[in-house]
């Protein structure tokens, strides 16, 4: 399913020059094709708000070919802008009142800096995300929160909190179908890797006590994708298949940064079963290096050649499931949750 390039968004350019998926306007108005609408709620902070974007940009555009997908991006005023951040949400995001009025056939919530806004529950902060969540739930047929934004879901409409880990879960973790009839994830995978990067935990008991049906989960890093009750509704994501192949290497390297600038007191460890062996024993070198006090230029150029992906095929199924399956379900009028006849409580008729 192509994009709609709708606008000058540098993102669209930026995937065009990659051999993406983005279709031009003029081109998609003399399609004959059903175009779907996606709200993109985009809550990262500054220096992550554009490589988010181009994260699940190239994530729904790579995950079907068939339909025309329009992106809405739009952002609440959760926090202070700098003036760049700023200037490219007014020239490129809609309002949440016009994504309202307009309506949308699905939605994406993106997570959030878990390390500077860890209480979810605080009213003054977090409220217009919970009230975007109530809205999504009764106007949009299905609702993916990511990471941050499972949380604040949990909380919200189930009271259930999460728990605050002393050390951060971080790294690729392999995570098993647990439910594997359930539409969304029939025909994937029963084994596939996904990035996790966080430091708050919904645990397996909370995401049941909540009356969640859990479809995918590890050993290791716990539940990563559970419904709603209904089976499609809400769908949350603990952790990151959006992720490109260096999201991390560049998470780790910024931690080795705040290391040397006397951010952090640690040496930072390595995000768990990512690194190969050759890049571990690179990098435990120039750990060295820097602990012995020389001043060496961090190898990021040679590393980046050694990095594995081994969840993109996975994320696009799951993507390519839930697009398909809302294009199924929801109303030609954007202004109405579904097609006639289908029943909201459960709507893949499970």
């Amino acid at each position: 399913m192509p994009i709609v390039k709708q606008s000058n968004l540098p993102t669209y350019d930026r995937l065009l020059s990659e051999g993406r998926s983005i279709l031009p306007a003029d081109r998609a108005t003399h399609q004959d094709i059903r175009e779907l609408h996606i709200g993109f709620l985009n809550i990262m902070p500054d220096a992550a708000l554009e490589a988010t974007e181009r994260q699940f940009f190239r994530l729904v555009g790579e995950s079907n070919r068939v339909a025309q997908i329009y992106i809405h991006p739009f952002t609440l005023p959760i926090f202070d802008r700098d003036e760049a951040t700023q200037a490219h949400i007014d020239q490129y995001y809609e309002s949440l009142e016009q994504i309202q009025e307009a309506g949308l056939d699905g939605l994406i919530v993106t997570g959030a800096n878990e390390e500077t806004n860890p209480h979810v529950s605080e009213e003054g902060t977090w409220g217009s995300l919970r009230d975007v969540l109530e809205w999504a739930f009764e106007n949009v047929a299905s609702t993916i929160c990511s990471c941050f934004a499972s949380h604040a879901m949990l909380t919200y409409v189930h009271g259930q909190v999460p728990t605050w880990r002393e050390d951060k879960r971080w790294g690729v973790y392999s995570h098993r179908a647990i439910n594997r009839k359930h539409p969304l994830i029939r025909g994937m995978n029963t084994r596939f890797d996904i990035p996790h990067s966080r430091y708050s935990e919904i645990t397996r008991e909370q995401f049941e006590a909540a009356g969640m049906k859990i479809l995918v989960e590890s050993p290791e890093a716990g539940v990563h994708m559970a419904t709603s009750q209904d089976g499609f509704r809400q769908i949350c994501f603990q952790g990151h298949p959006e992720y490109d192949t260096v999201s991390l290497f560049k998470e780790y390297k910024r931690e080795v940064t705040n290391y040397l600038n006397g951010v952090r007191n640690d040496y930072p460890a390595f995000p768990l079963n990512y690194f190969n062996e050759e890049a571990s024993v690179i990098l435990n070198d120039f750990k060295n290096c820097i602990l012995n006090g020389e001043k060496i230029e961090f190898p990021e150029a040679k590393l980046e050649e050694m990095l594995e992906n081994t969840w993109a095929d996975s994320a696009r199924s799951a993507l390519s499931s839930w697009i398909g399956h809302v294009y199924q379900v929801t109303n030609v009028d954007r202004k109405k949750q579904f097609m006639d006849g289908i029943d909201p409580n459960n709507p893949l008729g499970i």
